[in-house]
């Protein structure tokens, strides 16, 4: 991720490199306890319903516990029965935000700030994106 804005000396250009070509999707996602994040996991690629449903299975479900309540956006790859069975299979609940609140998600806040703080480091490779998130992490 490159930073949206920089500053020069007055009557210069801003310049930095960015990389050019054709951009990927990089794609974070992760829990919110009131104790921290949890079950991370970053994607080199668009989230899909067979990726939502992977880590469903093998990063979240294991983090949970009986009667924990996984909250989740109307994202399509979110509403796979695979993942509804494998929460409800330890004895979570599954519920859904309402279109286009994302006011009532806490986790956008702290995905914001984490955006920003990936464009100030500015990593380029995916295991540097990676490195630094768990930093970030460790700082949260």
């Amino acid at each position: 991720m490159a930073r949206l804005r920089g500053r020069s000396q007055r009557g210069t250009r801003c310049r930095m490199s960015v990389p050019h070509g054709h951009w990927k999707t990089t794609t974070f996602i992760g829990g919110l306890r009131l104790s921290g994040m949890t079950a991370p996991m970053m994607l080199d690629g668009p989230m899909t319903g067979e990726w939502f449903a992977a880590y469903t299975r093998k990063v979240l479900v294991p983090t949970l516990s009986p009667g924990d309540i996984v909250i989740l956006d109307n994202l399509p790859a979110h509403k796979g029965a695979v993942a509804r069975e494998a929460v409800e299979a330890v004895g979570a609940r599954l519920l859904f935000l309402p279109p286009y609140s994302p006011d009532f998600n806490p986790i956008e806040n702290i995905f914001a700030k984490m955006k920003a703080w990936i464009r100030r480091v500015a990593p380029r490779t995916l295991d540097a994106d990676f490195s630094h998130l768990r930093q970030f992490r460790v700082i949260l």
